[in-house]
């Protein structure tokens, strides 16, 4: 198993603050080991901001559509393997939360971007997840692929597997077998590795938060549910 040093090594408090003017990216027209202390949930160090249209870019190329009001006033990006234990501890335990107080409520977007580094599984769950896209059901068949993990490198994401996850789902066989024998996403699921890498990122997940003022937090590995719940507060108050 390979061991993904932000989610295992750093535990339950990693989180970095960027400030980034990001309006004209993610703005109306685009279309989810420190403790935190008592009465400051978020440690927080300020970075230089050198930032260029380029890095900028590395947040919202190459990833999925958003899961949530495209006027949410908090967009947040996950980078995540499929095949992440971590990744999907965050989904099963911490996302659900997150959808229900504040993705279905309008108050945040969610946008998913792939950091294949596991292995070739992850490479084709994530490239089927774009194919599902094709049909319209992209977060449906994320979803299903987090709730059949089986471990990193089992065989769980087999071609085979993910062709029968499409399948009943109900989406066109034909359609989404071509879309992945023509490995027609590809460029996708590696522009968003290269992009991840581009932002510095070693392991997976993490998060980058982006508030209304359009200052960013980075948030390293899969926190605790109420280091979000403080971030999103503290931002839609602020």
């Amino acid at each position: 198993m390979k061991i993904h040093l932000p989610s295992v090594g750093i535990g339950v408090g990693a989180v970095i603050g960027i400030a980034l003017v990001v309006f004209l990216i993610l703005g109306p027209g685009m279309e989810k080991p420190s403790t935190p202390t008592q009465g400051n949930p978020l440690a927080m160090s300020p970075m230089q901001d050198n930032t260029t249209q380029a890095s900028i870019n590395l947040l919202v190329d190459n990833s999925s559509p958003i899961l949530g009001s495209k006027d949410a006033p908090i967009t947040m990006i996950e980078f995540g393997d499929y095949q992440c234990f971590y990744c999907n501890k965050f989904y099963h335990t911490i996302e659900p939360d997150i959808v229900k107080n504040y993705i279905n409520t309008g108050k945040v977007r969610m946008i998913f971007k792939d950091f294949v580094i596991i292995g070739q599984d992850s490479v084709n769950a994530a490239h089927a997840a774009h194919c599902a896209q094709e049909q319209g059901k992209f977060w449906e068949y994320h979803d299903v692929l987090y709730n059949n993990w089986a471990g990193e490198n089992t065989g769980w994401a087999s071609s085979n597997n993910l062709m029968s996850f499409a399948t009943k789902m109900g989406l066109d066989s034909n359609q989404f077998s071509s879309c992945m024998s023509q490995s027609k996403y590809i460029s996708t699921v590696q522009g968003s590795l290269s992009d991840a890498k581009g932002l510095g990122l070693t392991g997976t997940p993490d998060f980058f938060i982006i508030s209304p003022d359009h200052s960013i937090t980075k948030i390293v590995g899969a926190q605790p549910y109420e280091v979000f719940d403080n971030l999103f507060k503290s931002k839609l108050n602020s």
